[in-house]
């Protein structure tokens, strides 16, 4: 029971250190889950044009979470996402 206390703890502090960026990363998590899910649900045609959109946004903002964060793991894992879900976006637009 200590861990779910000290959890909830961690994320009170977390969001009393900086509202804005909880805030945008409780965003960024429902961004990218609700793209898995649209995406289980409307395999094999998923509407990638859109999911790619909505994904790197979301993306975006946890890049932008992990910077003020200062942590360089995080920071490079959506850089890297990024860059690579907008390649995927560029080949859906230029092969329609």
């Amino acid at each position: 029971m200590n861990h779910i206390i000290d959890t909830i703890n961690w994320i009170k502090k977390d969001y009393k250190s900086y509202p804005v960026r909880f805030s945008a990363e409780v965003i960024a998590w429902a961004i990218t889950i609700g793209c898995s899910v649209v995406m289980a649900l409307t395999v094999p045609n998923p509407p990638l044009f859109e999911l790619y959109i909505v994904w790197i946004i979301g993306c975006v903002i946890y890049t932008w979470a992990a910077w003020t964060r200062g942590s360089f793991g995080m920071l490079a894992n959506y850089i890297a996402l990024t860059l690579i879900d907008s390649f995927g976006l560029y080949r859906i637009i230029i092969s329609t």
